[in-house]
C-alpha cells in the first residue's frame, strides 16, 4: 500500500503551513494533498503559494494533488476552483461536483474526494467516465461496504481502473454547512468572523452534557470528536485498499505515518492513545466506538 497525507483541514498561519510541508517533504508519504478545502475566507495562502509548495514537494519526489473546496457557495469560489483545475501540472482532488464538471470539460484526470457522495459502483462508473483515476471512500462507510462495492465494480468491469483510498487517521470531516460554527461559538456573524478559526489550530472541541467529546468545530466543517484511527486494521485492507490517507493536525502525525507502515502486516500493533480514539465506522458500528478487532 501507499500512504498519503490529506490536505490540512485547519486554518494555520502561512509560516506554520510552510513548516509543515517542509517536514512532510522529508516524510515517507508517497502522496501529499494540499490546498484550502474548508473555507474560502482562509487566505493566509493564495493559489500561487499552494502551487509553489506543490513544486517543492514534487522535487522531493512526492506526488502532489491540489484539493478543492468541499462546499462551493459563490461565483468567486468557482473562479478559485478553476485556477486549481487549470494549473497545468498537478492532479486535482475534486471535493465538489463543480470541480468534477470543470475537470471533465477539459478531459483532465481527477481524484474523487471523500466529500463526494459516492456509495455504489454505478456512481463510480459515471465518475470514471468523466476522468476519475482515484476514489477516496466516504468516511462513514465500512470495510464490508467497501468489499461489496468493489464486488459490484468487478461485475461492471471497473475493478482495477481506478485507485481506492481510505481515510484512516485523523478527526473525520462529518458535515459542511453554509453556517460557520466557530464564528457562532464566539457570538460572531459569519460575514464578520475575522477568521477567528485561526485561534483554534486543531479546531474547537464540543462536549455533550455528559462531557463526552462528541464533535470538533472547524469553521463550516463539523468533525468527529474522537480521532479516527485504523492503524490496527491495515492487514484487513489488503486487496481492497491501494492508498491509506492520514489527515494531519500537526507535524507529530508524520510519526504516526511511520507507525502505520510498521504495522501494515499487523506485526507492530499501535498502543492505546492518551486521547480518545474511534474506529466504529470501519466495523459497521457507531462511529464513536472503539473496536479492538482488526
Amino acid at each position: 500500500m501507499k500512504y498519503s497525507l490529506g490536505a490540512v483541514q485547519y486554518y494555520w498561519p502561512k509560516n506554520t503551513v510552510e513548516a509543515f510541508y517542509q517536514a512532510a517533504a522529508q516524510s515517507s508519504a508517497e502522496i501529499i494533498y494540499l490546498g484550502e478545502t474548508v473555507c474560502s475566507k482562509r487566505r493566509a495562502l493564495k493559489a500561487q503559494d499552494w502551487l509553489a509548495l506543490a513544486k517543492m514537494l514534487a522535487k522531493a519526489g512526492k506526488q502532489c494533488v491540489l484539493s478543492t473546496l468541499a462546499l462551493v457557495q459563490a461565483p468567486s469560489e468557482l473562479t478559485e476552483v478553476r485556477r486549481y483545475v487549470e494549473n497545468g501540472e498537478f492532479l486535482l482532488e475534486a471535493n465538489d461536483l463543480a470541480a468534477v464538471n470543470m475537470a471533465a470539460e477539459q478531459h483532465l484526470p481527477f481524484v474523487a474526494g471523500h466529500a463526494l457522495n459516492c456509495y455504489n459502483a454505478y456512481t463510480l462508473r459515471i465518475l470514471h467516465r468523466q476522468g476519475m483515476v482515484r476514489w477516496c471512500m466516504p468516511v462513514e462507510l465500512s470495510r464490508d461496504w467497501l468489499a461489496a462495492l468493489l464486488a459490484q465494480c468487478d461485475d461492471l468491469g471497473l475493478r482495477g481502473k481506478f485507485e481506492v483510498e481510505v481515510l484512516a487517521y485523523g478527526h473525520l470531516p462529518l458535515a459542511y454547512s453554509a453556517r460557520c460554527f466557530t464564528a457562532r461559538s464566539e457570538n460572531r456573524a459569519k460575514d464578520e468572523c475575522e477568521t477567528c478559526c485561526i485561534r483554534y489550530p486543531t479546531g474547537r472541541v464540543v462536549h455533550s452534557q455528559e462531557q463526552q467529546q462528541v464533535f470538533v468545530l472547524n469553521g463550516i466543517q463539523t468533525q468527529s470528536g474522537y480521532c479516527y484511527n485504523l492503524g490496527n486494521a491495515l492487514a484487513g485492507m489488503r486487496e481492497l485498499v491501494d492508498i491509506v490517507r492520514l489527515s494531519p493536525s500537526s507535524t507529530e502525525d508524520l510519526v504516526m505515518l511511520e507507525r502505520f507502515r510498521a504495522n501494515e502486516q499487523g506485526e507492530a500493533p499501535l498502543a492505546v492513545a492518551a486521547q480518545p480514539e474511534c474506529n466504529g465506522y470501519w466495523h459497521r458500528v457507531a462511529g464513536l466506538a472503539q473496536v479492538d478487532q482488526p
